[in-house]
């Protein structure tokens, strides 16, 4: 009998069936869903928008070449035209975000004809060679080196390296405006600016990774709208399929015209289904106003634990944007996670000391009491205010 290769943690319940913001195991118990997949069932579990959408494309065509046409195809590229500017004249559909980032890399060198990548501490970008090479964390990278040559490491939200690093040998920089595994770290708006300002001065490539902050998740659509800057690449995945495995990367023409054919090619990429479930997840993001409702929960849901969190001395600090939450604690919190599923809220880690959320748009005002109410007990039992 063939074990399953497992590379996470087991958390000892079996998920026996999903809807909207829940989960509900073997036992019949109901979980709010603040895991969601690493925040991919950000729309909800099973929207049913997306899975129609779905069963249908599955009905006719499910797999097919890009060299070959297809209606769906064209269908989502009409309906993702609306949600990003008009810089971006192209998009690459794949299948995970590792994959997005590894195009994009690849991209960058080919486009300007330079080697140099730099990437942040603390940053997560995937585990694939070309994206682990720019992820910071050590425990990732170990046993696997050499990995990628030309790729530098700067401090994050720190101005004082950017001028001697970034020069005219520079293809790209790579950066998240949250950094989700890496700890739920806030770019700070100079930082990012200043990013911009140097990559266009030196002829580089902003490369912005919204894997897990883009599609609505932070009360825009994208976080970098933001900030108001526009990135030369912009990698999205995670929720941009309403479940479906799939990622994208937007690309401006100016930089597809220094790609030729051959240049990358992906069997499953941009596949009828996968396009039927962009197709359905982007429809969901404008006619329900999902960046507007995850501003205005995530607000709610940040205030409401700073404010029962605040008499906690073990906790250091409640920080996030829109439904991209964490809580910053002065120990490990694996118990508290533990504590958090007994209590029927699933919740996940970031960085060392971080408890993330990332709940789905779909919470309601219970979800988020229900929410501040488990995490106050579990920190309570657990330690002394």
């Amino acid at each position: 009998m063939l074990k399953y290769l497992m590379f996470y943690e087991d958390r000892g319940i079996e998920i026996q069936y999903a809807e909207g913001q829940y989960v509900w195991d073997s036992n019949g118990r109901r979980y709010l869903d603040e895991h969601t997949g690493h925040g991919v069932a950000f729309l909800g579990h099973r929207h049913p928008h997306v899975v129609k959408s779905i069963v249908e494309q599955l009905s006719s065509v499910s797999i097919l070449s890009t060299a070959f046409r297809c209606r769906v195809r064209d269908e989502m590229l009409d309906v993702v035209s609306k949600i990003v500017p008009n810089k971006f004249e192209y998009i690459y559909l794949l299948n995970s975000g590792s994959e997005a980032v590894e195009f994009s890399l690849k991209v960058a060198r080919k486009a300007t004809n330079r080697k140099k990548i730099i990437y942040f501490t603390n940053s997560f970008h995937g585990r694939t060679f070309g994206a682990l090479s720019v992820t910071s964390n050590s425990k990732y990278r170990k046993g696997f080196e050499p990995l990628l040559p030309e790729t530098h490491q700067l401090r994050y939200n720190d101005l004082s390296e950017l001028d001697n690093a970034i020069d005219e040998d520079v293809a790209a920089i790579i950066v998240e405006l949250i950094q989700g595994e890496g700890g739920v770290n806030i770019a700070s708006r100079e930082f990012i600016l200043t990013l911009r300002e140097k990559t266009i001065e030196k002829g580089a490539l902003l490369i912005i990774d919204e894997i897990q902050t883009g599609f609505g998740r932070t009360g825009t659509t994208w976080l970098f709208e933001q900030y108001g800057i526009i990135p030369d690449i912009l990698l999205a995945g995670k929720s941009i399929g309403g479940g479906f495995p799939v990622s994208a990367v937007f690309i401006p023409g100016d930089i597809v015209s220094k790609l030729e054919p051959g240049s990358h090619g992906s069997t499953y990429g941009g596949n009828p289904v996968a396009c039927a479930a962009v197709k359905a997840s982007v429809e969901v993001l404008i006619n329900e106003v999902v960046p507007q409702q995850a501003g205005i929960k995530g607000f709610k849901l940040i205030e409401k634990l700073r404010d029962n969190l605040k008499k906690y001395r073990i906790v250091k600090e409640v920080r996030g944007v829109g439904l991209m939450i964490g809580v910053d604690l002065r120990v490990e919190p694996t118990k508290i996670i533990r504590c958090l599923q007994d209590n029927g809220l699933l919740a996940l880690k970031a960085g060392l000391t971080v408890l993330r959320l990332l709940p789905p748009y779909t919470i309601n005002d219970d979800d988020i009491m229900f929410t501040v109410s488990r995490i106050e007990g579990c920190i309570s039992s657990q330690f002394s205010s």
